[in-house]
């Protein structure tokens, strides 16, 4: 009996060997597919498209960075060229605004932009008097320092920003780092 139980077991082995060998080739990387491919390069691009109606400046002649610090984080946005002044001037015009809008507790801005609330903007919205919002000229455009002493403001403040860097695709560290 044992005899006949290993030929069976060896053709098993040879059976299943080149199944299993062809999902795991040397050189073949089994990723998932990119969760954002088509889709996500769409949506970025309706993103950008509104954004320049909503900010009035070009998308693609500036760049938008998003920080999240200890106490707040930032919003911070450059013309792209040193030389372009119609960019900077631009952009300067808005983030100044944005400061001023937000502090009143105006988010319209961001929701016509990424065509919903971002996260966050209920709470800030409601904590608004517990909320610092500090424009300031940059040497390409302008940043808004925002800080907060209230834990809850924070949190909120950290999911607004957190959904900026994903739906900007901006790279931007989506943890706490210390400002410059």
């Amino acid at each position: 009996m044992k005899l006949f139980a290993l030929p069976l077991l060896l053709l098993a082995l040879v059976t299943c060997a080149p199944a299993q060998h062809a999902q795991h080739r040397p050189g073949q990387h089994n990723k998932p597919p990119d969760a954002k491919g088509a889709a996500g390069d769409k949506h970025k691009h309706e993103v950008d498209e509104r954004g320049e109606r909503a900010m009035g400046f070009s998308q693609t002649k500036t760049t938008h960075h998003f920080a999240l610090h200890a106490d707040g984080g930032s919003i911070q946005v450059e013309a792209n060229d040193a030389a372009d002044a119609e960019s900077r001037a631009r952009v300067r015009k808005h983030l100044s605004q944005v400061a001023k809008r937000f502090a009143e507790g105006d988010f319209a801005k961001p929701k016509e932009v990424h065509a919903q609330a971002p996260p966050g903007v209920e709470t800030m919205r409601r904590l608004r008097a517990s909320i610092k919002y500090e424009y300031s000229e940059t040497e390409r455009g302008g940043r808004v320092r925002i800080s907060t002493a209230d834990p809850e403001a924070l949190a909120a403040v950290h999911a607004f920003l957190k959904f900026q860097i994903e739906d900007h695709a901006t790279g931007d560290a989506t943890h706490v780092v210390e400002p410059h």
